[in-house]
């Protein structure tokens, strides 16, 4: 027989050869590994091409192991082993919930909402190596820079899987203190007569009090500022009358809601996950937890 061609060596032959050699003939190995047993007797004879010798004796219904199948017999079943644990790591790897997820949302969600849920889900897998991105921005997912987005917008990107969870409620607030120095309003119109907490550029909240029917002027909001996590510590701390996120008001015991009949529109809630990224075993975990974590929290008010 001409010399071994090796280069072009195939795991399947070795696989067909071992059940030969164990089961002791072709019938025997094809009724145990459920193959054809012309396709075992056609792998046997590639093989015994490529490595230049006989592998088997034909005797009666049964087969003879040749010296050089033999030879071979230990190196083939340590190439069987280090296919089965290929397989099993692939497997595990493919189950692992063990990896880093960037998780983006808007700076108060990041400072409020998704601070104790990311705590437990760490407690329940420690595996899982967290990022918190704290942004406005709604180009995160796209430019890749997070994994999972927690947004009051929409994605409208075809890339994008998004998932409504619900609708974060609004109300009017301000601080116990400031309600005893400037006494609570009754009505929408006894805003007028209250040091009110707005956006300094952002004219989101103009918009809203206008889409309601109560159109403001910048200048009526004495206390201005378009960083949320302050504006939120400015009504905090007695600055004035402002309107939060009924989850971040809940934060501060000695807020309390004033003009519940004032109808602020609630914001939806939506998460958002990339649809390739999302069949990584450990972004879904992250995602799943958080679909089923965030609605509640949002329901409570």
């Amino acid at each position: 027989m001409p010399p071994p061609n090796l280069d072009r060596f195939d795991w399947t032959l070795v696989r067909s050869f071992l059940a030969v050699l164990d089961a002791g003939s072709l019938m025997g190995a094809a009724r145990r590994t459920g193959a054809l047993q012309p396709t075992l007797s056609r792998h046997i004879a590639e093989l015994e091409t490529q490595l230049g010798a006989p592998l088997f004796e034909r005797t009666g219904r049964g087969v003879t192991p040749t010296p050089t199948a033999l030879a071979i017999a230990e190196a083939a079943r340590q190439m069987a082993d280090g296919a089965q644990a290929m397989a099993r790591a692939l497997a595990g790897r493919r189950k692992q919930t063990t990896g880093l997820v960037r998780v983006t949302a808007s700076m108060v969600a990041a400072t409020y909402l998704l601070p104790p849920l990311l705590t437990e889900l760490r407690r329940q897998e420690p595996g899982i190596a967290i990022e918190l991105v704290a942004s406005n921005q709604l180009s995160n997912l796209l430019q890749r820079e997070a994994d999972i987005a927690v947004r009051m917008v929409r994605p409208a990107q075809g890339s994008l899987v998004a998932r409504k969870l619900g609708e974060v409620g609004l109300g009017a607030y301000a601080h116990t203190s400031y309600l005893q120095r400037a006494g609570t309003p009754q009505n929408v119109a006894d805003l007028a007569g209250h040091t009110l907490v707005g956006y300094a550029d952002d004219d989101l909240m103009l918009r809203g009090f206008a889409a309601m029917g109560m159109p403001m002027q910048r200048d009526a909001f004495a206390m201005r500022t378009d960083d949320q996590v302050a504006y939120g510590m400015l009504v905090a701390h007695g600055a004035g009358i402002g309107f939060l996120a009924n989850y971040n008001a809940r934060h501060w015991p000695h807020l309390q809601r004033v003009l519940p009949q004032l109808a602020i529109p609630p914001l939806p809630c939506w998460l958002a996950v990339h649809r390739e990224i999302r069949s990584s075993a450990v972004v879904r975990r992250v995602y799943d937890f958080l679909a089923q974590a965030l609605p509640p929290l949002l329901a409570q008010g």
